[in-house]
């Protein structure tokens, strides 16, 4: 049946054929190996600023009140109540006042909004 078709209709039409069926797989292989390198970067990239944080981390820690105000670059007046601030512990929660009794954070059905 192949034999009635000429040449001259088979030769192209066998390009095309084989062109699709090499094109689909080659792409789904290319955006495949795109991914992994997006994903890859990203990964490297997220370490990277976790390693940055733990640095910035560690060096706050160690530091004295006195350094890490004058690391905000406040002026000399300002500096000393930065470090009382810093050295003096919160005696109260900032948000205080706003809990329920029973240290639930759920409201009751028939409970009334505030």
């Amino acid at each position: 049946m192949l034999s009635l078709i000429p040449d001259v209709i088979k030769l192209p039409a066998a390009i095309a054929i084989g062109g699709v069926l090499a094109f689909y797989p080659a792409r789904w292989l290319g955006q495949s190996e795109g991914r992994q390198m997006a994903a890859t970067a990203a990964l490297t990239k997220s370490v990277q600023v976790l390693r940055e944080r733990n640095t910035i981390d560690d060096e706050v820690s160690t530091s004295d009140a006195a350094t890490l105000c004058a690391d905000l670059g406040l002026p000399d007046d300002q500096q000393a109540e930065c470090v009382r601030r810093v050295l003096s512990p919160d005696t109260q929660p900032a948000d205080i006042g706003h809990d329920p009794e029973d240290g639930s954070s759920v409201r009751e059905p028939d409970c009334q909004p505030q």
